[in-house]
């Protein structure tokens, strides 16, 4: 019997989620230069818009990506696997009621709203079936699988193969019972925020955030130039717009935000959560460092 994995068709999916990080990043790129060169006005404001909103999708969709990367349906005698990056879906076959073909209904399913290849995600109620979860990267090879809970919609590269597989196993029985677990995205920031200095740790870097870009707008109206940059003994003092502390904050943010996907990414394993909290002191300490660096910039005499 062909027990094991059965992936996902993946190399189009992360070739399109691939092309749109690039893009966004180039874009993002781009704005924070126009942003750092740009004056008080139209063409400021602009720049800053197009930097938050070219940037803010990029940890969606590199989490799609690495989901997709990461997708495995895996089949035993015992259960079938359903892993999808944080979401995880440990079903006993005992608890599989059939396993069939999309194409088989005779109301077609409606595929999640936002969909890009390599990602049908979400859930969408069937006349039929009911409450039904896609986990699934292929429109064309989509497969039902049907339990008490749900209906979870999966495609495998090859679902014939995956359908005779389950029928085989089921005929052979279950070597040892096994307990059905689901785990999902949200239960890793839940039980991080349950943690005190896990909370400490990203409060703090939110309101250090938060100061520091509400200290930096007040800033800018009231103080023309500022000294920014390199600044050698002897020569000239060079000072730049004040619209350039606008990097400041960005830039922590950005970081912050890098920072806590990451440290989220760590806290999954018991092993490695001591590399969350160093990544999540790290973001808060660099918030610090920004917020102290903009002191320093506007109490140098200009």
């Amino acid at each position: 019997m062909n027990i094991g994995h059965f992936p996902p068709p993946k190399r189009r999916g992360l070739i399109v989620h691939g092309s749109i990080i690039i893009v966004l990043m180039v874009v993002a790129f781009v704005g924070f230069i126009n942003l750092s060169r740009a004056e008080v006005g139209p063409q400021f404001l602009i720049a800053l818009l197009v930097l938050l909103f070219s940037f803010a999708p990029i940890p969606f969709f590199v989490y799609r990506a690495y989901s997709l990367w990461r997708a495995d349906y895996h089949m035993d005698r015992d259960s079938l696997a359903i892993n999808w990056g944080l979401r995880v879906e440990d079903i006993p076959l005992s608890d599989i009621e059939w396993m069939r073909p999309a194409d088989d209904l005779t109301r077609p399913l409606v595929l999640p709203s936002f969909r890009l290849p390599g990602g049908l995600l979400g859930m969408r109620r069937h006349p039929d079936l009911g409450v039904v979860e896609f986990l699934a990267s292929d429109a064309k090879k989509l497969l039902l699988v049907a339990t008490a809970k749900r209906v979870f919609v999966i495609s495998p590269e090859d679902p014939s193969t995956l359908t005779q597989t389950f029928a085989r196993a089921t005929e052979l029985g279950s070597l040892a019972p096994v307990e059905a677990k689901s785990v999902y995205p949200s239960f890793v920031v839940t039980q991080a925020w349950e943690s005190g200095l896990a909370r400490y740790l990203w409060l703090t870097a939110l309101f250090l955030n938060l100061g520091l870009f509400i200290w930096a707008s007040l800033i800018i109206p009231s103080t023309p130039r500022v000294a920014l940059g390199p600044q050698f003994v002897g020569s000239a003092l060079e000072t730049v717009p004040s619209a350039q502390l606008i990097i400041f904050p960005v830039a922590s943010l950005l970081l912050t935000v890098l920072g806590w996907v990451a440290g989220l990414y760590f806290y999954r394993w018991d092993r490695e959560r001591i590399l969350a909290f160093i990544v999540w002191g790290s973001s808060t300490f660099s918030s610090l460092l920004f917020l102290l660096a903009v002191l320093f910039i506007i109490t140098t005499p200009v």
